[in-house]
């Protein structure tokens, strides 16, 4: 009874997702509203219990919610102030001579790149793409599938860091982990990179074949696996270390484009060809420097390193610092925000900061922040819902006076239904339970913060050891951005950002096709992992 209750509140999700194409934050809100109602009448919970606990969820959010928050706004000061058309005009000019390394450096590079940062490929690159003369279909679907195998260090890391503290929650809940012992982020890092050079292959290879078939394959094999090596070297060495692991993203974005630029010399082909811009191009060129243009991406990088790169200022905001907020949750663990360490914090200081170097007049901000009012809430309070519907699931069954589970939570009937049908298995499914997860929230971290309990609980109830339950999660995490290749939200978005909507329709074919061939390698290599480490 209570699996299929469980089973049907997550449908919902699902049924208003792709039957009546409702947004994320719509479905979302239906799907808040449907799991409390079968958890109070159903699993014991009290109102209380689900208040509390949504508003865990929501402050828990933080660390994807606010970073999406203000990196919209960065960007619309960006566009606003003329500076998003200058970088626009530099990368139209890149590589046009190698269509391979163009897909590589823009796609994968500047994409990892700008997603770790907090800037959005899907709004951005679409019309980049178009000008630069691929078809609207191209221009939709590789902006999509170019920086998922790195999206778990997207938002300057966001996503591990939630997987971090949720994974040290659950095992030092479960008596796994010792009350003084935490996992670390190189501990994740070092598992996740297991996974990076593999996907990042297989995602250049999909691109390719998108642009070009077997024959864009054929050409663009060697700038590919070139590619995968440089994401994997990166990502074994940061992942050595904790303070930079979350910077992962940005390393492997610079190294990936600096590698394909390097490519290029070497095959003598041009790096930068102005013949394709137009004299208006040129003219504003002339008048507006590059390095203005980046100057908000630049001081926000800057300060990013200068607060993780050295250890003892690293260990302070990340692991002192950490402004924990208590007596809010329902089972009384305190909620640690690190508001001084988090990226969206240094993503709002860095968007102030360039106001003085992008000097917009009063007109610019007026329209930056109108544009900002329009475009944050939704997507702010899509990410948001999903995380306060995860601590509901979580958290459901669970009885503040005792401090106990009078039954069991959502997640661990799921996870008990799991174990007992799929055995040793489980960890063959995780990477789809991942995807599923990421289509329906459209986000990584929101999918760790619904089903990585679930997927914790499932591999302890099958007996499984601290490592393999990292490893079988992580699998479920890197399904979730998988996902993004067919997340509707994010599609539609690409599609809107060149005015071509129901074009993305187009694209979810073959989307799925790639994402199905990526999960069932990803939970081939999760079986073989936990057969070798």
């Amino acid at each position: 009874m209570h699996l299929l209750l469980t089973l049907a509140s997550i449908l919902v999700i699902v049924v208003l997702l792709v039957v009546f194409k409702k947004s994320a934050d719509f479905s979302g809100i239906v799907g808040f509203v449907v799991i409390s109602a079968v958890v109070i009448l159903f699993f014991n919970t009290s109102l209380e219990v689900v208040a509390r606990s949504a508003i865990a969820g929501f402050i828990k959010s933080f660390s994807v919610s606010l970073i999406v928050a203000t990196s919209l706004l960065q960007m619309a000061l960006m566009e606003k102030s003329g500076a998003l058309k200058r970088i626009i005009i530099f990368i139209k000019t890149i590589a046009s001579d190698n269509k391979a390394v163009q897909i590589m450096l823009i796609n994968i590079g500047f994409g990892t790149l700008m997603v770790s940062v907090g800037a959005t490929p899907v709004s951005l690159l679409p019309p980049i793409l178009l000008a630069m003369g691929y078809s609207t279909y191209v221009a939709i679907a590789l902006p999509a599938i170019g920086y998922d195998s790195l999206c778990t260090y997207a938002l300057l890391g966001a996503p591990i860091v939630v997987f971090v503290d949720m994974a040290n929650s659950f095992l030092k809940n479960a008596g796994i982990l010792s009350a003084g012992a935490e996992i670390t982020l190189s501990q994740v890092g070092g598992i996740f990179a297991h996974f990076l050079p593999l996907t990042s292959i297989m995602i250049g290879i999909s691109m390719l074949w998108i642009t070009g078939k077997w024959k864009g394959v054929k050409k663009g094999l060697l700038p590919c696996l070139v590619t995968g090596a440089v994401v994997g070297f990166i990502s074994y060495f940061t992942s050595k270390v904790d303070n930079l692991v979350v910077l992962t993203g940005v390393f492997c974005g610079v190294g990936v484009i600096i590698a394909m630029l390097c490519y290029l010399k070497i095959t003598g082909k041009k790096i930068i060809d102005k013949s394709k811009l137009t004299q208006d191009e040129l003219d504003y060129e002339k008048k507006y420097p590059l390095l203005k243009a980046l100057s908000p991406w630049i001081l926000l990088i800057g300060i990013i390193l200068i607060l993780n790169v050295p250890q003892d200022i690293f260990n302070q905001l990340y692991r002192v610092m950490l402004f924990p907020i208590k007596g809010l949750s329902a089972d009384g663990i305190p909620i640690n925000t690190r508001f001084l360490w988090n990226a969206y914090t240094w993503i709002l200081v860095s968007t102030l900061l360039s106001i003085f170097i992008l000097r917009p007049d009063k007109s610019q901000l007026k329209d930056t922040f109108t544009t900002w009012g329009k475009r944050a809430p939704r997507p702010v309070f899509a990410a948001a819902i999903f995380f306060a519907i995860g601590e509901v699931m979580n958290m459901s069954g669970f009885n503040m006076a005792s401090k106990t589970f009078q039954t069991d939570s959502m997640i661990k009937v799921l996870a008990d239904a799991s174990a007992d049908l799929f055995h040793s298995a489980y960890g063959a499914i995780a990477a789809f339970i991942g995807l599923f997860g990421g289509f329906i929230t459209g986000s990584e971290a929101s999918t760790i913060a619904m089903f990585a309990k679930y997927a914790m609980t499932t591999a302890t109830n099958l007996g499984l050891g601290q490592k393999s339950i990292i490893i079988i999660t992580a699998g479920l995490a890197f399904g979730g951005g998988l996902a993004s290749i067919i997340s509707p939200a994010k599609l539609q978005n690409a599609a809107a950002s060149i005015d071509k909507i129901g074009e993305e329709n187009k694209v979810i074919r073959t989307a799925f096709a790639f994402s199905m061939i990526f999960t069932i390698v990803t939970s081939a290599f999760i079986m073989i992992l936990l057969n070798i480490i």
